[in-house]
């Protein structure tokens, strides 16, 4: 997916775009392929690829959620930025958080942000499960990127949704997960709204996005310890 042709399918997603977005966008690159000589961020380096399997498939949320509101926003296990930069350069009015448990990690996207000179956006080296019980109930939408199945996903990231706000998981082929997922739903007052399943353009790879509305505050109990979710998860 060339740029053109990236502009052209987002276009069809709603999502406006203009230079200074394209110029970050194209930073955004550099610095990825730069940092990834000397750590393993992503095994996508290919500009095509990159513009495809990571700027686009991050925008996909667009189809499940409208991002031109004014929120805050989570994105938990984030990466190399995935989704999390990547909305922030096209939706610069959200007020954004990206957590990750590997430091180098949140250096490099420390240093992204103040490339990009973006606001409102910070990066922090913490487990999910620490950060939830420090930042219950704060965020309008939780997002998580192919990070865990979805009944671990869902302890470590409802407790950071708001009550009447979605989680949001992006994943490949899940619908045994969301199968597997529904006790952790009831436990964690929560449920599934919306469920879009599409293929990548070209690829044809498939991508599921699961909208999760939070119903009611999660009791302190979650989330556990990881050791315990990873162990007996709900």
């Amino acid at each position: 997916m060339n740029e053109k042709v990236f502009i052209e399918y987002i276009t069809k997603l709603g999502i406006d775009i203009d230079e200074e977005k394209i110029n970050q966008l194209r930073k955004y690159h550099e610095l990825i392929v730069e940092k990834n000589k000397v750590m393993n961020l992503t095994n996508i380096t290919k500009k095509e690829d990159v513009y495809l399997k990571h700027f686009y498939d991050s925008l996909t949320i667009n189809y499940i959620y409208d991002l031109k509101q004014s929120i805050s926003l989570c994105d938990v296990g984030t990466g190399a930025g995935f989704p999390g930069i990547v909305l922030k350069i096209m939706f610069p009015q959200l007020k954004v958080v990206l957590i990750d448990s590997l430091g180098k990690r949140i250096a490099f996207l420390k240093e992204v942000i103040k490339a990009l000179n973006l606001k409102s956006i910070e990066a922090i080296h913490v487990r999910a499960e620490d950060y939830a019980r420090m930042n219950r109930e704060t965020f309008d939408v939780v997002t998580s990127r192919a990070v865990a199945h979805l009944n671990i996903l869902n302890e470590l990231c409802l407790p950071l949704v708001k009550k009447g706000g979605y989680f949001i998981s992006m994943k490949g082929h899940a619908e045994e997960e969301a199968k597997e997922a529904e006790n952790s739903f009831k436990i964690l007052k929560s449920e599934i709204v919306d469920i879009k399943t599409f293929s990548l353009p070209f690829e044809e790879s498939v991508r599921t996005l699961i909208k999760i509305r939070k119903n009611e505050a999660t009791t302190k109990t979650f989330p556990r310890n990881f050791k315990e979710i990873k162990r007996k998860p709900l």
